[in-house]
Formats: structure tokens, sequence, C-alpha cells
């Protein structure tokens, strides 16, 4: 039996304080069920609304990438720095540790390897699977202008439906084919038609030329992509344009485990992206990390 409330002290039921219907902080997710919301609060800081998404998933369809040769070796020491790890449920069952308390962004489309057509893509996974592995969100690649443009649109909707059957969010990786011209026109269509669809949060890549066209006109948050290795400065400079102009975050997967001293840049890419940290700034601490973690070595 339960104990009678038996405290002397009268009871405060607060009459004349309003109960307050709590938002929530990020763009587009105010209505969605609980558990969807409390699953996008582990991929996006709830202070800043932001993340810095780990992209580990290359391998879905061409093979070992450079830098993800060994996963245990090279990109499980870090996991504790991103607030979220995208990648496939091979990857999931075999290479993280259960330990790991990371969000999981799993990849749920594949079929075609970098030998073929990229956009006659399927579905790869099963809702159930996603559950029994407690990933956060589930995602695939939406080929807008690509030849199997329809299939693909059609593969987020049902992973959409099924995502909202059990409260976890679908993040659309807007895909750019190698005839897709990658400017603002084409990323606001790609951006809007899944946002349109139901997709809760859409990775996308950035653009020199009215990229804060892309994030106004998108009702959901917007996560960059990082594309191509290219340099340290350009890398974080790229990403700092990208939050200052909406962007709510960043899924960078060559640019961090590519670069000379992955786990420095890892944490310069934090800082851009939660602390505004301007780009030769965080460059010097790339550097600095990278010299203490080259003496650390001995």
């Amino acid at each position: 039996m339960p104990e009678v409330d038996s405290s002397k002290k009268e009871k405060e039921y607060y009459e004349d304080v309003p109960q307050e219907a709590p938002g929530f902080f990020l763009k587009g997710a105010g209505n969605v069920d609980w558990g969807m919301k409390n699953r996008l609060s582990r991929i996006f800081n709830p202070e800043t609304g932001r993340t810095v998404m780990l992209a580990i998933d290359h391998g879905y369809f061409q093979g070992p990438t450079t830098g993800l040769e060994r996963i245990d070796l090279s990109i499980v020491p870090l996991m504790p720095y991103a607030d979220a790890l995208m990648l496939t449920r091979g990857v999931l069952r075999t290479m993280v540790p259960a330990s790991l308390t990371k969000p999981i962004v799993m990849r749920c489309s594949g079929g075609p390897s970098i030998l073929k057509e990229l956009s006659n893509e399927h579905l790869a996974v099963d809702i159930e699977d996603a559950i029994r592995m407690n990933v956060s969100a589930i995602t695939l690649q939406v080929f807008i202008g690509g030849e199997f443009e329809s299939r693909s649109v059609r593969n987020m909707t049902r992973l959409v439906d099924m995502g909202l059957r059990y409260g976890i969010p679908v993040m659309a990786v807007t895909a750019v084919g190698k005839d897709m011209v990658r400017d603002a026109r084409y990323f606001r269509l790609a951006c809007r038609i899944c946002a349109e669809l139901g997709a809760q949060f859409i990775k996308c890549y950035y653009v020199d030329e009215g990229f804060r066209t892309v994030t106004s006109s998108c009702p959901v948050p917007i996560v960059m992509a990082g594309g191509k290795k290219i340099a340290e400065l350009d890398a974080l400079t790229m990403a700092y344009n990208a939050i200052q102009q909406g962007a709510s975050g960043v899924d960078m997967g060559r640019n961090i485990f590519q670069s000379e001293a992955p786990k420095a840049m890892i944490q310069a890419v934090r800082k851009v992206v939660h602390e505004n940290m301007k780009p030769k700034e965080a460059l010097n601490l790339y550097e600095t990390l990278k010299n203490e973690q080259e003496k650390a070595r001995g």
C-alpha cells in the first residue's frame, strides 16, 4: 500500500500562476510528438539549437573510403566529440561500442554502388530494426532531378510514415548527382520538397550565393553537408558561413576524418558551430590541438 501523505505542510497549488505550455527550441518541430521531440533534443543541443554530426556512412555505396578503412582505429576515438553519428546499421552493430550514448542517425537507403546510377535506391532497413537499435533518427538520399527522382521521394515518404508511427524523425539528404547544378535555386527546390512531404530535418550542401534563401524558405532545420575534403581553413569557413546564414549545424565526414588531425578538427568545428568562433580563430585552435596531440604521441 502507498504511504499516506502525512505531511503537515500546507500544499502549494499556485492558483495565481498559470501553467506554461513549454514551446520547443527547434524550428518546425513544435507540433510533433513528445518522443520525436526528445530524439531531436539528443541530436540538436537544446542550448544552441545546433549539432555537429559525424558522417561515416560513405561505405554503403563506395566501399572502404579513405579514412574509413579501419573504423575501430580512426573513427571510434572521434565519437565522443560528436553530437551525433550518421552511419549504417552494419557499422553500428560491428564497430560502435554499445556503451556509447551518442545519438545515432541511421542510413536506411541503399542499392547501387558508385559504379551504377546512384539515384536507383530503395529502402534498405526495416523500421523495426531501427527501433531495435535505439536510433534517434533515420535518413536516406532524395534525388530531386535524378533519373529515379520519384522513387527516391516515395522512399522518403514511406520512411516518414514509418518514423511518425514510432516517433523517430527522418533526415532527408538532398543528393546531388553528377549532372545536377549545385546552386541555391536547386537546393531551395529540393529542401522545400523534402520538408513539404514530411522530413523533420534536412542535410544540404552549402553554396556561396543565396544559401540564406535556402534556410529561410525551408520550414525545418537544415544541417550543412561537409562534402569533399578541402583545406581546414576552407572547411571551417564554410561551416561558419553556413551557421551564420541559418544552418542548424553540420554533418561532416571527409573534412574531419581525412584531416591530418581529425580529433583536433572536430573540436575546432564544434567551436564554430556551438560558439560562433571565427574561422581563423578555429584554425589556430586546430593547429594548437594538433601540435599538442603530436607531442603526446612522442
